[in-house]
């Protein structure tokens, strides 16, 4: 019973995890592609994007099954420290900007810059390889970071296959909605959602680096629910303290 409980936590986290991560990031390649369809032209912006997730699905395919060849001890190692680099960044900079100290991503005016520059191109072609290129590298680079993610989460918990339907889900509902809503990206709580996502990144980084150290975690797996609280706990406790000395800073200045 309690192995079946601890299973079940560990899935749960997992696939939050990968769903929030694709879904942060899909908001983020939608908002480049839609700016991209708008000034320069649906075909070339679509194919660009299209070419973008053929080749992120050709790295899933080739790397997917290379790194399940490597050691479980190793690969856990390996994909903790990833984890907890790209786990600290979002979460540095989630800080940073729900304490002020970073301005907050604004969908709309980055809708609003890309469709600037796409404009100084100049006149656009039948077949417009400015916007192919534009939409190819948002969706390839936002797209990089799902892989790695579903690679890393899911290669790790050997559980591969779901962390790529959940993946691949996140996509779907985000490309529906956003067709939907359009431009109105910005009511998307961005930093909320990369603050969760840091915060099991995170979780997941000092749970496998722990395994892959031979780290005996108390409770196995269910320790996942307990790192995430634990890391919950501290990252609000960050954001009150800096929210207090910007105030400080800002009172300093009057």
């Amino acid at each position: 019973m309690i192995a079946t409980t601890s299973t079940a936590s560990a899935t749960a986290v997992l696939v939050g995890a990968v769903f929030l991560t694709a879904t942060v990031e899909m908001v983020e390649a939608l908002t480049i592609v839609l700016a991209v369809g708008h000034t320069r032209g649906w075909r070339s912006a679509l194919e660009g994007a299209g070419v973008a997730i053929l080749v992120l699905g050709a790295l899933v395919g080739v790397l997917g099954p290379t790194l399940v060849e490597i050691p479980l001890t190793s690969l856990r190692l390996i994909v903790g420290v990833v984890l907890l680099i790209f786990g600290l960044q979002w979460l540095r900079k989630a800080i940073l900007r729900s304490s002020g100290y970073k301005a907050k991503r604004d969908e709309d005016a980055i809708y609003r810059e890309t469709v600037e520059e796409l404009i100084l191109a100049g006149a656009r072609p039948a077949r417009d390889q400015v916007a192919f290129v534009v939409a190819f590298k948002g969706v390839f680079l936002e797209g990089l970071e799902i892989v790695i993610a579903v690679l890393a989460l899911g290669t790790s918990a050997h559980r591969l296959g779901l962390a790529v339907i959940v993946a691949l889900a996140a996509v779907v509902l985000v490309g529906v909605v956003g067709a939907m809503v359009a431009r109105q990206l910005s009511s998307v709580p961005e930093n909320a959602l990369k603050m969760v996502v840091g915060i099991m990144l995170v979780s997941y980084g000092t749970f496998w680096t722990g395994e892959g150290l031979r780290v005996h975690w108390p409770g196995g797996d269910a320790m996942l629910v307990g790192l995430v609280g634990i890391f919950a706990v501290a990252a609000t406790a960050t954001v009150r303290v800096m929210v207090a000395g910007n105030e400080g800073i800002k009172e300093g200045q009057r």
